[in-house]
């Protein structure tokens, strides 16, 4: 059993799958580095300093400047702003991997055409024979020559 868990362990595909994860999760944080603190703060300030990981609804009575403050208070927020950032994370990650399957795409041979199909449909019985055929071995009826 040991044996089989280490031959399926080195297969090319699942060290694929584990390099793949361990890339996708580093890049991840890049991306979400990206967005919040090279792309809000800009977008933020254009349109008239707003703070968007700042951007919550409170659902309480009482007054909170940040959603930290709202948070260390236990108050219920609806945090907007976190979600745009999570939104705009997702986007760009998308137009990532978009363009990264788009490059592998071009990189691969293209696919060979398909074989030539090897049988034909009897006219007779509609049973499937060989292109070659001259009689159908199903109903024996000569055939025409194509």
């Amino acid at each position: 059993m040991l044996k089989e868990f280490k031959d399926f362990t080195m297969r090319g595909n699942v060290l694929d799958m584990a390099v793949g994860i361990v890339l996708g999760a580093s890049f991840g944080g890049i991306v979400t580095s990206l967005v919040n603190d090279v792309l809000m703060p800009p977008i933020g300030l254009m349109m008239g300093r707003v703070d968007f990981s700042n951007l919550f609804l409170n659902l309480t009575s009482r007054h909170f400047e940040t959603v930290a403050a709202a948070k260390a208070a236990g108050a219920a927020t609806l945090n907007y702003g976190l979600f745009l950032n999570t939104v705009i994370n997702f986007v760009i990650v998308a137009f990532a991997v978009f363009l990264l399957v788009r490059q592998v795409s071009r990189l691969r041979p293209p696919a060979p055409a398909p074989a030539a199909p090897a049988l034909k449909a009897c006219v007779y019985c509609c049973s499937q024979i060989p292109l070659a055929a001259t009689r159908c071995p199903q109903c024996t009826s000569q055939l025409k020559a194509e």
